[in-house]
């Protein structure tokens, strides 16, 4: 279960000590990376060293309506910083407008400043109609990314079962799925791996490996 957590800390309002408990906890239960904002990856880097356990940040991050030269740059910075993963937001109102050569390049101008690194890309799926959901991935396979990811966490509601569920119909094995956002449970957890997801965005990853493990004992 660990290896599919993403253990994030994305407020606005995160301290350093705050930071810094977050590293300490993935190291302990050896989650998958953390995932901060892009001002924090110097100190994750420095804090997770010698650990299995990567860092990745958040790019255009939550609203994904910047242009495409400040995401990519955005980006370049992360990874010259030590980032490993990348996690953007596209922008929804051009992907609304059908304006899908605009959403691809995009995405491909990150994808480019990120080489090989893993780029997820963020589609706030509460926003979007099924049909939607499905031509952003689209544009996400044309421009060559790793993951399509659900939810940014800070729009109306995160992840849904039903989401990634459809997600995985459509994209089958040409996309990974990140859920993201609403996970607090063992049992929600669950359900999302079950409904195809690959890796899982949450800030109670502590909590979860926790009750895991209370549950083993028990």
């Amino acid at each position: 279960m660990n290896k599919y957590i993403d253990h994030t800390l994305l407020k606005q309002d995160a301290t350093k000590q705050q930071i810094i408990k977050l590293c300490d906890e993935a190291k302990k239960y050896d989650f998958k990376t953390v995932c901060v904002n892009p001002s924090w990856i110097k100190e994750c880097v420095e804090q997770l060293d010698g650990s299995d356990v990567k860092v990745c940040t958040v790019i255009g991050f939550p609203l994904g309506a910047m242009t495409s030269q400040t995401k990519a740059f955005e980006a370049k910075q992360a990874i010259e910083l030590g980032a490993s993963e990348v996690d953007m937001v596209i922008n929804i109102g051009r992907l609304k407008d059908r304006d899908l050569d605009y959403v691809t390049k995009d995405i491909q101008m990150v994808k480019e400043a990120c080489g090989d690194h893993v780029l997820k890309v963020i589609i706030e799926t509460c926003l979007l109609s099924d049909e939607e959901k499905r031509l952003a991935c689209d544009c996400i396979k044309a421009a060559k990314a790793d993951f399509v990811k659900t939810s940014t966490g800070f729009s109306v509601h995160g992840a849904t079962v039903s989401d990634v569920a459809l997600l995985k119909a459509y994209v089958k094995d040409s996309l990974l799925i990140k859920a993201a956002g609403g996970v607090k449970t063992v049992d929600d957890l669950r359900k999302m791996i079950e409904a195809g997801a690959d890796r899982i965005g949450t800030s109670s990853g502590t909590a979860l490996m926790e009750k895991q493990e209370s549950k083993e004992n028990y």
